[in-house]
């Protein structure tokens, strides 16, 4: 659905030329829900807007559904945009307008008539959960509920892409997930492309099939986020994912000095999470070990597990021989 290859944008402050993005390949499938990550100021936002060239890029292709974007003349890349629809991080509502009148301000400039109009405002406030606020101004709304006109706003002329700029970073905990549920929900039944950047790996887990994680303008790691977020190999990828588990690395070596034998990390995926494996292997090989930390939760649909433990005794090879035919991952923190 989305094709980016070899983007470079820069832009000039001061009289310095400052590269925002440095040579990004990007693929994204059609129905795919796909995350990019990374720091304020890592090129999230400019990558964002290329897709939609409300940034031109100084150089590489942009071709989203198949089109060329930077071939098409004025006519055809608004064509193209309505298309591409966009929600923001603070909401970019009219203020001086209704929920009804913002979520079907898009169709009034695509010059629909009145009653297809209404109609359509009436079906979007429905699916949002917010039909009984139409006629209520922004200011009078909770950041979810704007975020949720927003949303409808977005999806008015029925688009195939649409874009996230840290839709969920100004709304709280709760809140967050109950918009995160509702893009899953869209994207299940209208099976959109969602591109979402971001600065948080928990939402990434939430809801993404695929991430990329961007560093000072460069993709630096890029795959499912199950393999991403469970086995990171950059820097950058592994210090998001600390914060999102709430690990301190530094901490984590320190208490595995104290601690005697090998130290592994297991890793188990899907209905394997739930089953009494460590009890089997241990019987198996003849283990004696300890656990030093663990935890079960899920990525998107997807329950995983993972377990840290240590080793004092036994049979590792025929330990690690059961594990790998019962589809678990080890990784060796300390052998």
């Amino acid at each position: 659905m989305i094709q980016l290859e070899q983007l470079h944008k820069s832009y000039t402050v001061d009289g310095r030329q400052i590269a925002a993005l440095k040579g990004v390949d990007l693929h994204v499938q059609p129905g795919e829900v796909f995350g990019v990550i990374g720091a304020s100021g890592a090129g999230k936002s400019t990558l964002l807007r290329v897709i939609n060239l409300l940034e031109r890029p100084d150089s590489g292709r942009v071709v989203v559904a198949g089109q060329d974007l930077q071939s098409l003349d004025g006519a055809g890349l608004r064509a193209a945009r309505q298309r591409i629809a966009m929600i923001f991080q603070h909401f970019n509502l009219l203020g001086s307008r209704t929920v009804a009148q913002n979520v079907g301000w898009p169709m009034r400039i695509a010059g629909w008539d009145s009653p297809r109009m209404a109609a359509r405002v009436n079906a979007l406030l429905a699916r949002v959960g917010l039909t009984e606020h139409a006629n209520k101004y922004p200011a009078q709304l909770s950041g979810g509920q704007k975020q949720r006109v927003g949303i409808a706003r977005a999806l008015a002329l029925e688009p195939q892409v649409l874009l996230c700029d840290e839709a969920t970073s100004a709304l709280d905990p709760e809140t967050t997930r109950s918009i995160l549920d509702l893009l899953a929900e869209l994207n299940d039944e209208l099976k959109l492309s969602i591109v979402l950047i971001t600065h948080e790996m928990d939402v990434v887990r939430r809801i993404c099939d695929g991430v990329a994680v961007l560093d000072d303008g460069r993709i630096v790691e890029e795959g499912p986020v199950s393999q991403v977020f469970l086995h990171p190999r950059s820097p950058t990828a592994r210090r998001f994912v600390q914060a999102a588990e709430q690990v301190d690395e530094g901490t984590q070596r320190d208490d595995f000095a104290h601690v005697q034998g090998q130290v592994w990390r297991l890793t188990f995926l899907g209905d394997r999470t739930y089953e009494p494996l460590l009890g089997e292997v241990a019987r198996h090989a003849k283990l004696d070990f300890g656990i030093l930390a663990g935890r079960i939760d899920r990525i998107k649909r997807v329950p995983y597990g993972q377990l840290t433990i240590a080793i004092s005794a036994g049979d590792l090879a025929a330990a690690r021989q059961l594990l790998a035919t019962r589809g678990v991952q080890v990784e060796e923190l300390r052998a």
